[in-house]
This record gives structure tokens, C-alpha cells and sequence, in this order.
């Protein structure tokens, strides 16, 4: 008879920020909920359980319920997060559920807080198999990790090493109930396909390989560790004074496999899905051939990867300005555009309100710069100045009740205008969406893991 498996030991947790628990209400998460809740250093740092209703069950609402009356006799605080899952983003819908509860968790943290995720050993063992099969190198293989940083803190798992039937036992031993999620049974998953049937069968010949394809991922994660300093050291070289953009000439004299690992990380800190393989393959053809007029880009999960003259550009997919755009502006407040940009006037309030109008570009507008007697097309200064042209067609134009060109966003100013402005203690400042969505908001205590 096989000995009692014992109860899971949590280590310490990191730093000393408040934890939140990320609870489904399932197996895994109810034992990590339970042990949490009965720790004292837990409890004296603050913990609130965090379950995502994705809506996409007809249980959803009832598992809500399951999930607030557990937290309810451990006496703990539950908050649901209700979220929408983008069905058509071209990811899947498991990928796309796993974003969305992600953001949502996110959202949730504050400066230094740990979100405690509850994936254990087993878990570990299918990213393997499932990233192993997809053609993953190293930095895949490394599955996942047991501390990482996550919005403004921190992403922990604390029973990595700990097996799933050691969980059940614990579950059984203390009397607990879980959710059982129907989708779990559904083998069109690839995820669930290798937990059903792919590992029982591999265990009925290697008793121990979850644990070996656990040390699998221990192991290719201490390769990384070893390039991790080269590949900082190579993005460094690479980087430009704006985080979204690198220099081809530096990539380009890269080794190509230093140069996609290179790409990968500058990616992950842009906070953007990660680049598919089809994506590096792009890269080293673009990197390949001489800059000219054309925009080569690359297009994955909403985001879009371009390589424009010396520079290569990644952010999300934003459109560009209505050509019938025509808006009122006062200058009194914040002007709202189309794809989440803004105009505004900074400095003291005007002493009148201004009849400007803001529209989009439509060709034949000229401008007079500082310094400068006669009047230039808008769409040459733009490009001596080496705005990409996917900025110049998002560029607002603001224009006086005259018609005459006064700016177009806070790139180019009109000589009138910028006296107007320097004189008045103003200044104009087109805030782009895009500068805010494709930036990783970093943990209040650095990339280093908190001790």
C-alpha cells in the first residue's frame, strides 16, 4: 500500500506587497486558496482571491457563486472580474480567455502585489510536451517559471513542484470542494489532448515523467540564465531613444540566432504577444534588404512589426485618421481622436477659447516653420524629419477658422503658432495611444525578483 502523499509545504513569499489569488474555483486553485489562507504570513500581508468570469460556460455564473461562498468560510475577500473574450483574434479560444483573464488579473495589482497562480507539477510537464511539439528552443522549453514579473508586480507559483495527486490528497484529507470544468474533458484542446491521453500513456511506461520533463524545463531554463546576460547586452547595442523601435544596422550584425532571441526579448518588454517563428523568418529577410520607400511588415495577434529606412518598428495595429475627420477645438480640454489618440493644450487656461478645427491630412496644406520665409508641403518636413509614414497618417492637423495650418500633432509647428504658444506659457502635445499600449508596466522594485 502506497504511503499517504504529504500535505504541500508553501515556501515564504516573495517581497512583502499583498497577495492576490488567482481562484477558478477549481482543483488546484481551491488547495492553493486553502493553504494560503491558513498561513499566518499570508494573512498578515493581505489576501484577496481573484476569480475571472469569462461568460463563455453556461455554469459561469453559478461557478461565481461556488467561488464567493468558499472564500466566504475561509474569510476571504473575493472580487469576480468579469471579462469579454475576443473570439475572432485569430489566437484560439483558450489563448484568448487566458489574455483576457490575464489583463484582467493585471489590472488588479497594485505596485509590489503578488499574483498566486496555482499550476503545479503537472502542469509543468504538459508546457514541455506542448512546447516541445510546437518547435520551441530554449527560452520555450524553460515552460514556466516560478516567480516573473506581472504588471505592476509580481506572477508566483508556488506548488511548480508540487504533483497534482498530492493536491487531490490534500483536497480528500481536508474535506474540499471544487469546480469541474466540463472543457477540461474536450481533447480538441491540444493542452487538454496530452493531459488525457498523451501523458497516462507515457506514465504506464515512465512512471516518473512528469518529473523528468519538469527537470527538462529546470534545465533548459539555466541555458537561458547563461545567454540571458549576452542577449541584454545585444538589445542594449541595438535599442533606440524610443523603446519601440531598434536599429537594423546593429541587428543585422548580429548572429541570427543571437538576433532572434535578441527580437524575442525586445518583444516580450514591449508587453506584446510573443513573435511567431514565421515572424523571425520575416525579420531576417527585411534586415536583408536595402532600405528604400517600401514599409515591409509583418502582422500577428493585432500587432505589427515594420521596418522603415534604418529602424525597425513594433507596436499594436492602430488605423489611421478618418479622411473626413473634421472636430471643433477649443483648447479648453483634452481632444479624444479616433484610435485612442489625444490633443491637448498644456499650460494655463486661454484667456478666450480658440475656434481651431483638427482634421486629417488631405493634401495641399503648406506651413511656415520657425526661422523660415516661405511655406513647405507638411508631408516634406515630415519625412526630412523621418516620421515613419504609418505616424504621418495618424497625424491630426490643427487649423485656424481661416483654414490656414497651424500644426500638424506637436511635430510640426506653424511660426505664428509657436510664438503663440511660447509667448502664451502653452504647449501642444499629441499623446499616441500606441506610446502607451506597447510599453511593460515595470514592478516598483525593478526587473529583479524581490527577496
Amino acid at each position: 500500500m502506497p504511503a499517504p502523499s504529504p500535505d504541500p509545504t508553501l515556501p515564504a513569499p516573495p517581497g512583502d506587497g499583498p497577495l492576490r489569488v488567482a481562484f477558478s474555483g477549481g482543483l488546484d486553485s481551491t488547495v492553493l486558496l486553502h493553504l494560503l489562507a491558513h498561513d499566518p504570513r499570508v494573512r498578515a500581508r493581505g489576501l484577496i482571491a481573484l476569480h475571472v468570469h469569462h461568460g463563455l460556460q453556461p455554469q459561469a455564473d453559478a461557478w461565481a457563486a461556488h467561488c464567493e461562498a468558499a472564500c466566504a468560510a475561509l474569510d476571504v475577500r473575493c472580487e469576480v472580474l468579469r471579462v469579454t473574450v475576443v473570439r475572432d483574434g485569430g489566437r484560439g479560444l483558450e489563448a484568448a480567455a487566458r489574455e483576457a483573464r490575464h489583463a484582467a488579473l493585471r489590472a488588479q495589482l497594485p505596485p509590489g502585489a503578488v499574483a498566486v497562480f496555482a499550476h503545479h507539477r503537472d502542469d509543468q510537464a504538459e508546457t514541455v510536451l506542448l512546447r516541445a511539439l510546437r518547435g520551441s528552443g530554449p527560452d520555450g522549453l524553460a515552460a514556466m517559471r516560478s516567480l516573473r514579473a506581472f504588471g505592476a508586480g509580481w506572477l508566483w507559483r508556488p506548488l511548480l513542484e508540487v504533483p497534482r495527486a498530492h493536491l487531490l490528497a490534500y483536497a480528500a484529507r481536508h474535506g474540499l470542494c471544487w469546480i469541474e470544468d466540463p472543457s477540461n474533458a474536450d481533447d480538441a484542446a491540444d493542452r487538454n489532448f496530452l493531459r488525457n491521453r498523451v501523458l497516462p500513456l507515457l506514465r504506464t511506461r515512465w512512471p516518473q515523467a512528469d518529473g523528468v520533463l519538469a527537470e527538462v524545463a529546470a534545465l533548459q531554463r539555466a541555458s537561458v540564465a547563461l545567454l540571458d546576460d549576452g542577449d541584454a547586452a545585444a538589445l542594449a547595442q541595438a535599442r533606440t531613444p524610443d523603446p519601440a523601435t531598434l536599429g537594423v544596422d546593429p541587428l543585422r550584425a548580429l548572429p541570427p540566432a543571437r538576433r532572434a532571441r535578441v527580437l524575442r526579448r525586445w518583444i516580450a518588454a514591449l508587453d506584446l504577444p510573443p513573435l511567431p517563428r514565421q515572424g523571425s523568418a520575416w525579420c531576417e529577410a527585411a534586415l536583408q534588404t536595402p532600405a528604400g520607400d517600401r514599409i515591409p511588415q509583418f502582422d500577428w495577434a493585432g500587432c505589427r512589426l515594420q521596418r522603415w529606412r534604418d529602424l525597425l518598428h513594433a507596436g499594436p495595429q492602430r488605423p489611421s485618421l478618418p479622411r473626413d475627420l473634421d472636430l471643433d477645438w477649443t483648447g479648453s480640454g483634452p481632444l479624444a481622436l479616433p484610435g485612442g489618440d489625444r490633443l491637448r493644450l498644456l499650460g494655463p487656461p486661454p484667456e478666450a477659447p480658440q475656434r481651431w478645427r483638427v482634421r486629417a491630412r488631405r493634401g495641399g496644406e503648406r506651413v511656415v516653420l520657425p526661422g523660415r520665409t516661405h511655406s513647405h508641403a507638411p508631408k516634406h518636413v515630415l519625412q526630412d524629419r523621418a516620421v515613419p509614414p504609418w505616424i504621418r497618417a495618424r497625424l491630426p492637423l490643427v487649423v485656424d477658422a481661416d483654414g490656414r495650418l497651424l500644426a500638424a500633432g506637436d511635430v510640426v509647428l506653424d511660426a505664428a503658432f509657436e510664438a503663440w504658444l511660447r509667448d502664451g506659457g502653452f504647449r501642444l502635445r499629441w499623446e499616441r495611444a500606441a506610446a502607451q499600449a506597447g510599453e511593460k508596466a515595470a514592478p516598483s522594485t525593478g526587473d529583479r525578483p524581490p527577496p
